[in-house]
């Protein structure tokens, strides 16, 4: 604990800092709930999202089973990138899904079988959604990581800020009030001599 000065002024901003501590607790407090519940609920449309895809899969893979053999689609479609748009979360700085962007490739429509159309539109859902996955887990991360400070700053104010600001007061308390005595004392026995001297004079 650094030094401090035991004086009425030191006192005053001891208690103010206090009470400023104190005043922001509970909006870090309610910081942390709130941002731990839209982690939750992040995870959460994950795994409907991974429910959808899983869903997806078994919907086209009979069908794909039966013509992949033939062809292989990646070469007519490929993952590029995901777009997203700026955006807060529980006033975090994120980025909220926009679409996936494919590398797409021509072909024949005379000479491939028909089934080539469905197969890169089941293959373009598959991404869309994996992609936001991808973009879901980036919020998370940005949460995560504002969640980690939060609680740093709440551990900081419980376990070192209040504390020491209370200790502090009661220093200087202590000190202001012993001094206070003293001086008291002091003046009692300054009075008492005084009256010692009146006495002794009269005689």
């Amino acid at each position: 604990m650094s030094k401090i000065r035991k004086t009425k002024t030191e006192l005053k901003k001891q208690k103010n800092d206090l009470a400023r501590f104190e005043r922001f607790l509970p909006t870090l407090e309610l910081k942390k709930t709130q941002l731990l519940a839209v982690i939750n609920d992040l995870e959460k449309q994950i795994g409907k999202i991974r429910q959808e895809i899983d869903a997806h899969t078994e919907q086209v893979k009979n069908w794909i089973d039966l013509f992949a053999e033939e062809i292989d689609l990646n070469q007519f479609i490929s993952f590029k990138e995901v777009k997203t748009t700026p955006d807060n979360i529980a006033g975090v700085e994120t980025e909220s899904f926009q679409e996936v962007i494919f590398d797409e490739t021509d072909y024949d429509l005379y000479t491939t079988p028909l089934w080539i159309d469905e197969g890169i539109t089941a293959i373009k859902k598959q991404l869309q959604l994996k992609g936001k996955i991808i973009v879901l887990k980036r919020q998370i991360e940005a949460l995560q990581k504002e969640l980690r400070i939060t609680v740093q700053r709440i551990n900081l104010f419980e376990k070192i800020k209040i504390p020491e600001a209370r200790e502090n007061i009661r220093t200087i308390q202590i000190y202001l009030d012993d001094l206070q005595t003293s001086e008291v004392v002091r003046g009692k026995i300054a009075k008492d001599k005084i009256k010692a001297k009146k006495e002794a004079a009269q005689r």
